[in-house]
């Protein structure tokens, strides 16, 4: 990758940019049949979450799920040593493009509309970027808020622009030793990547994630990682951070014990300056993953919540509140601004929560010159393949979705061959074929059908 990058030059120049196709709301569904399956999700949610649908969980308020994988190639150019993929992934081709809009409607009908889908793999850029560029575009268009999770090997800032016309959220590049990209040793030396990567996705309307997986070689690197997102918040939006867990192919297998969702988070508060509220939101199951959303200012991190009544009643009063990502902090704040006007309790509330918040921030916004980003931090704790707890698969937050429906990530990881080969059973109009996902010995095909094509069905 080699993008020459004059970074104050580029940070002027480049301005947020809403752009005019694919806006938000743009979906096949009917606002009937969108009730039906947002209601239909919700109340799956909030059975399956059983004793943790508490007051401040997500799930079942919110939204029926966190997010959904969807797979597009098992192919990568990578070969990471914390690599979830399974020993026949490389082997396996990639699946008609008709069968990913089914899975896509698939994750549509089970949870409803503005489900946050992970466009992903493998790399998903290994898939012809027309292919790529359909897959997004018909998300969007059912009503989805897709996601590219990629490793920037093989993205460009036309890439991404084009993403972004055809409906793209968000993208998340994973940046890590793991990879065993070049001779890198340190996860510092790796920033120098990480910010053309920034760089590239500057002032298009996507929020910019960046995951890392933590092991033992670079627990110690956490603060210091985590300083330099806080630094970098006015393009990053999301700091996330992947336990070490045993599971596919690679190298490493069970973390060592010092690496555990607390001391993960104490790490990530000692880099942002301050110990931030990990319990205040639930997202599924309390030991899968934790969430803050912080503001960041003069190279610090503050939770923007940190009380559990105010964020419940939020819960209870707003949920129903829809916005898109791509619209803009400030358009969004106006949407729950103009919310908050037909509860003026809540503007009185409001204003007796922050102000002596932003009080105790002064001194670091009046040194940071008035510039307060917003940034989240999350963390993923992975379950073992040998070790899945049947309790936290049922609260799962993060899906995939396999051609029978949609299963735990961390199943889906430890059984990956039981899904990706099998057999598939595909429409050419009105004939009916199989594709294998290992060519046979007898030479079956399956037939590939132009993406545009099937948009147009």
């Amino acid at each position: 990758m080699n993008i020459k990058v004059s970074l104050p030059e580029k940070r002027a120049n480049k301005k947020r940019n809403i752009f005019k196709t694919s806006q938000p709301g743009e979906s096949q569904t009917s606002g009937y049949n969108s009730y039906l399956y947002i209601h239909r999700a919700l109340e799956n949610a909030r059975i399956r979450m059983g004793r943790f649908f508490k007051r401040n969980q997500l799930l079942g308020r919110k939204g029926a799920i966190g997010c959904v994988s969807l797979e597009i190639s098992q192919r990568c150019n990578l070969d990471c040593s914390l690599c979830y993929l399974s020993e026949s992934s490389s082997k396996v081709r990639d699946m008609p493009i008709e069968e990913l809009y089914k899975r896509l409607d698939m994750i549509l009908n089970t949870y409803g509309p503005g489900t946050n889908v992970q466009v992903s793999g493998g790399e998903p850029t290994l898939r012809e970027k027309d292919e790529l560029l359909a897959i997004v575009r018909y998300a969007r268009r059912i009503g989805l808020n897709p996601a590219l999770f990629t490793n920037g090997i093989k993205c460009s800032r036309v890439l991404l622009e084009e993403l972004s016309e055809a409906g793209l959220s968000d993208v998340a590049f994973h940046v890590d030793l793991t990879q065993k990209r070049s001779d890198h040793k340190t996860e510092k030396e790796l920033n120098g990547l990480r910010m053309e990567l920034m760089e590239m996705a500057r002032g298009l309307p996507l929020l910019v994630v960046f995951n890392t997986t933590v092991h033992e070689s670079n627990f110690e690197e956490v603060p210091e990682l985590v300083k330099f997102f806080i630094e970098n918040s006015d393009v990053v939006g999301m700091a996330s951070f992947q336990l070490q867990a045993d599971t596919g192919r690679g190298t490493l297998h069970q973390r060592p014990q010092l690496i555990s969702l607390q001391s993960v988070q104490d790490k990530i508060s000692q880099g942002a300056g301050n110990v931030l509220p990990w319990d205040t939101i639930l997202i599924g199951h309390p030991k899968c993953h934790t969430y803050v959303p912080a503001f960041a200012t003069n190279g610090k991190a503050f939770g923007i919540i940190d009380d559990e009544l105010i964020f419940s009643d939020f819960l209870r009063d707003f949920s129903n509140v829809t916005h898109d990502r791509r619209e803009g902090p400030a358009k969004i704040a106006w949407t729950y601004f103009k919310k908050g006007i037909r509860h003026p309790k809540w503007i009185i509330r409001a204003l007796t929560y922050f102000l002596p918040r932003m009080w105790k921030m002064k001194k670091d916004i009046l040194l940071g010159k008035g510039r307060v980003n917003k940034i989240s931090f999350f963390i993923q704790n992975f379950m073992d393949k040998d070790n899945l707890d049947s309790e936290r698969i049922d609260a799962c937050s993060f899906m995939v979705m396999t051609k029978d429906g949609p299963i735990s990530m961390c199943k889906h990881n430890a059984n990956r061959d039981d899904y990706i080969l099998q057999p598939i059973e595909i429409s050419e109009g009105t004939e009916r074929k199989t594709f294998y996902p290992l060519a046979p010995n007898n030479g079956s095909q399956s037939t590939q059908i132009e993406p545009e094509t099937l948009l147009n069905c």
